[in-house]
């Protein structure tokens, strides 16, 4: 993968990893907050969002095996993985829930997948 991929390969897992800790143990400060959620609307949904936190989880987990394994044609396949569940998802939350998830989510994953397939 060369390096430009990488770069944004590697934003993809950032961009994650902090929507898994806004999802997760910021859900009732911060996490509230960028969900315009009042404290009662996050009450309720506070179980979904842990849970939608942990699938966020595994979708870094799938980059950082790109990332990580000694075998890059394993490796190249964990990232084309992970990149094309972060863009379905991206789409699938643009339509469902809030259209800007297109531009920070899905967005990103399509630029990393056409820099990758270009290396």
């Amino acid at each position: 993968m060369n390096l430009l991929a990488q770069i944004v390969t590697a934003l993809v897992a950032l961009i994650h990893i902090y929507i898994v800790l806004l999802e997760t143990v910021l859900f009732d400060s911060r996490g509230r907050k960028v969900f315009g959620l009042s404290r009662e609307k996050a009450e309720i949904v506070r179980p979904a969002m842990s849970n939608q936190g942990c699938y966020n989880g595994f979708l870094v987990a799938a980059l950082v095996v790109g990332f990580a394994h000694p075998n890059t044609v394993v490796g190249s396949a964990f990232t084309v993985f992970g990149l094309c569940c972060v863009a379905v998802a991206g789409v699938w939350g643009g339509l469902t829930v809030k259209r800007s998830i297109l531009l920070i989510q899905t967005l990103p994953a399509v630029v990393a997948l056409a820099l990758h397939f270009a290396a």
